[in-house]
């Protein structure tokens, strides 16, 4: 209760708001009024007001409605409600909430509404919740969880772009002359130095491009280290006058493998939207059989 409904701890957490700020009540009892800001760009920032009220029911539990809007037209959210709700479990706390809103910019607002804005404010709601997880349950605090994210996400998207770039640009694209001699040095017949390398291009493009949805997992990580240090070693027994060139493969290699193991080490306690669940679950009632 208190990480939500103090402002200044709120907005530390909240992905949706860069700031929030609560205005003096004329007198006590009446709703919580604020005003908040979004930043959604570099200098360009959307404000807007709302008001809330809190109340704990007789068995513990205790919820927060609020209505919100913004005069900016600029906006795409014109004004809407909504509620939290902090129910006692047997394991914890569950935090609960649902929220709406009308749109700005008539026909064109709906469409981007329903395509873009509200798939992004559903997820970055979840993934804020979890980051607030994680600073309750871990004493994970909110930047510091907001930094791991984005090493976990540079890391990702380099290795998947290296794999992708020599899946394509030398092999797929080429095959480039120097691709064709790793595989000649190597021993591979000349009959099968092109279908080799178009193969192997192939298989870089696919893991590259499956790289980024799987990297919640550790195995293409390891797989991606593992593949690093192989090709490493083929380099250093098969050509090793290549190791001293500029540009040359044992150095592209150690760097792919550190970026693997940088994103691999970022797994632990990262923050999630999938951990949140979006449909809330059937409770038994009991006069519900089995």
């Amino acid at each position: 209760w208190r990480l939500t409904q103090t402002p200044d701890l709120h907005e530390r957490w909240d992905l949706r708001f860069t700031s929030i700020t609560y205005r003096k009540r004329a007198a006590p009892g009446e709703p919580q009024r604020f005003r908040y800001a979004t930043r959604i760009g570099p200098g360009v920032t959307i404000e807007g007001w709302g008001e809330t009220v809190g109340e704990r029911a007789a068995d513990g539990s205790r919820s927060s409605a609020l209505t919100f809007g913004s005069d900016d037209p600029r906006s795409l959210i014109r004004c809407g409600s909504g509620y939290w709700r902090y129910v006692q479990v047997d394991d914890g706390v569950r935090f609960i909430t649902g929220y709406d809103y009308e749109v700005r910019w008539g026909a064109v607002g709906r469409v981007v509404d329903r395509l873009m804005f509200r798939p992004l404010i559903g997820w970055a709601t979840a993934w804020s919740f979890d980051r607030l997880r994680l600073w309750v349950e871990e004493g994970i605090e909110p930047r510091q969880a907001a930094r791991q994210a984005l090493v976990h996400a540079l890391s990702a998207g380099t290795v998947a772009f290296v794999w992708m770039w020599h899946g394509i640009v030398p092999k797929l694209a080429g095959p480039h002359p120097d691709e064709l001699a790793l595989l000649r040095e190597a021993g591979v017949a000349a009959t099968w130095l092109r279908p080799l390398t178009r193969i192997a291009g192939a298989i870089e493009l696919a893991f590259g491009l499956a790289f980024v949805p799987l990297a919640r997992r550790q195995w293409p990580w390891l797989l991606a280290i593992a593949a690093m240090a192989g090709a490493t070693v083929g380099v250093l027994v098969n050509a090793p006058a290549r190791a001293l060139a500029p540009f040359n493969p044992v150095t592209l290699n150690v760097l792919l493998a550190v970026a693997a193991t940088v994103g691999l080490m970022s797994l632990s306690d990262l923050p999630s939207a999938a951990r949140c669940l979006r449909v809330a679950p059937r409770v038994r009632s009991k006069d519900d059989t089995a």
